[in-house]
């Protein structure tokens, strides 16, 4: 399978990396539009050929698919250029910038019988499959709410805000888990640094049965943190993704709600051990890279197919208008 990366970028490097190195693939060409980065990548990886010619890439019958690591206003021009011309498509988070776009790059990858998947990086986290498993095994109890944290100082962008920079790992972990897209969304953020670019977001996700989550954005926080909690009747879990091997809390707590309510009933907590559990890891960028490289291989859909990255655009679109209207609540069709 010959595969070509496209922007070799802060990101793009590290899919260079990873799929330079896995066995199944052969990575033959990176395109970058910057000179000093072709350098670069010429430098490290000598056998991989480097160019700055996209059309011409496209034009290679030898190349399977390509890996789209550029920034996200040009995700869909050159997502829909590679499917029209019979490639298979990896594209980094998020989709696009816009649901219209991401319906009609799923079309186009279902017209050609093609893989498109989105890189929804945590989808393929060790951490966060542990965490499916237990929601679906019913150890958690019901699940009553998630909230997830990201924030950190920097990196300060000025082509997008921190919600459409930050959030789509956090939408696209909350979905996954839930197995639903929310039916209502609002946020609230400010700009402190760059007018018109919130540098901070707060956002609410309202489930249509009563489950709701809420995430805090910010590059502009003295703390780094990258932490998912989820909150169930039984039992409460913690993913802390900055940990560095104790990366899994699992609280036996919970706060049992009475069978009949009168005069003097009180609610029952309960506090029991914090257990950590053992955890098989391994690179999720890399478990990423092996998927899509399975999937096209096989023929398989993705875990995180178009219609993946198509739902956590959705929601960020909602998320985007509830900015523009100070907080009111957008739904989601």
């Amino acid at each position: 399978m010959n595969i070509a990366c496209v922007g070799a970028g802060y990101w793009g490097k590290n899919l260079v990396r990873v799929f330079h190195d896995l066995p199944e693939v052969h990575l033959s060409q990176v395109c970058d539009a910057d000179p000093k980065i072709r350098a670069a990548i010429q430098q490290q990886y000598p056998e991989i050929q480097t160019g700055a010619d996209y059309d011409l890439l496209l034009a290679d019958e030898s190349i399977d698919g390509v890996v789209l690591a550029v920034p996200a206003v040009h995700h869909y021009a050159l997502a829909r250029k590679a499917l029209e011309q019979g490639k298979h498509v990896y594209i980094e988070k998020p989709m696009t910038l816009n649901s219209t776009d991401a319906e009609h790059l799923i079309e186009l990858a279902e017209e050609h019988d093609r893989v498109l998947m989105v890189g929804h990086l945590l989808e393929y986290h060790p951490a966060v499959q542990m965490l499916r498993r237990l929601i679906e095994s019913g150890e958690l109890g019901e699940l009553y709410y998630l909230y997830a944290q990201r924030v950190n100082l920097g990196i300060v962008r000025k082509d997008e805000n921190a919600l459409w920079s930050l959030a789509p790992h956090d939408i696209s972990v909350i979905l996954h888990l839930l197995g639903q897209k929310p039916d209502a969304v609002s946020a609230r953020g400010e700009c402190y640094l760059q007018p018109g670019i919130e540098d901070v977001v707060f956002a609410n996700l309202h489930f249509a049965d009563g489950k709701m989550a809420q995430l805090q954005l910010s590059w502009l926080d003295p703390h780094r943190i990258r932490r998912l909690t989820v909150v169930g009747s039984r039992k409460m879990v913690v993913f802390d993704d900055v940990e560095s091997t104790e990366k899994v809390r699992i609280y036996d707590k919970s706060a049992e709600r009475p069978e009949y309510d009168s005069y003097g009933d009180s609610i029952s907590l309960r506090f029991g051990d914090v257990v950590i559990p053992r955890l098989e890891m391994a690179e999720p960028l890399k478990l990423e890279c092996q998927h899509f490289a399975e999937c096209v291989r096989n023929g398989q859909t993705p875990l995180s197919d178009g219609r993946d990255g198509l739902r956590v655009v959705q929601v960020l679109e909602a998320a985007q208008a509830s900015l523009r209207q100070n907080g009111a609540p957008v739904q989601i069709s």
